[in-house]
């Protein structure tokens, strides 16, 4: 059985800020879903394990797309393309149906 755990921001940046902070060095593009009214990432707390995730969310949504995100002004906008090793990139995805989030929104109302 799966086991969520929740942490909540109140902006899309913070969860940005978060996600870029927590990602492996050099991890430049990341997912990010935006389902349901919540933007979120479902990472695994431990490297070898999936059997309990933190959901990282936000209350919100985002248009599909490529998003580049600068950490020092805490400011994204929407790209069509990877263009500065400085930034970091979020690609954000709008599932039609996403199970996994579906059992995560479902615990944490």
């Amino acid at each position: 059985m799966m086991k969520f755990e929740f942490e909540e921001f109140a902006t899309v940046e913070d969860v940005f800020l978060y996600l870029v902070s927590v990602a492996p060095y050099m991890k430049q593009v990341m997912p990010v879903s935006s389902y349901k009214g919540y933007i979120f990432s479902l990472v695994p707390l431990t490297p070898l394990s999936v059997e309990i995730l933190m959901m990282i969310y936000t209350k919100g949504k985002l248009d599909p797309g490529l998003v580049e995100f600068d950490i020092s002004t805490k400011k994204y906008r929407p790209v069509t393309s990877v263009e500065r090793a400085d930034k970091n990139y979020f690609v954000v995805l709008t599932p039609k149906v996403a199970t996994l989030a579906e059992e995560a929104i479902k615990n944490l109302q």
